[in-house]
């Protein structure tokens, strides 16, 4: 099973985007992007739901709890 950091760093990928990119657009450090794919972290609710909505996908997806 992915684990949440493996499905953001997948989901950027996809998306073509880089680190600093998707920072920019939740207003949040880039070592805090590299720390979530690393799941060195979670980020807070509110940033989850800006991830799921970013990136058109449940917040269920992003915590690995659906396909």
């Amino acid at each position: 099973m992915e684990s949440f950091g493996e499905r953001l760093r997948l989901l950027r990928q996809e998306k073509s985007i880089g680190q600093i990119q998707l920072a920019k657009e939740l207003d949040v450090g880039k070592s805090i992007i590299s720390l979530w794919e690393l799941n060195k972290c979670e980020p807070t609710l509110s940033k989850l739901i800006a991830l799921a909505q970013f990136f058109g996908v449940s917040i269920d997806y992003l915590a690995g709890l659906e396909e």
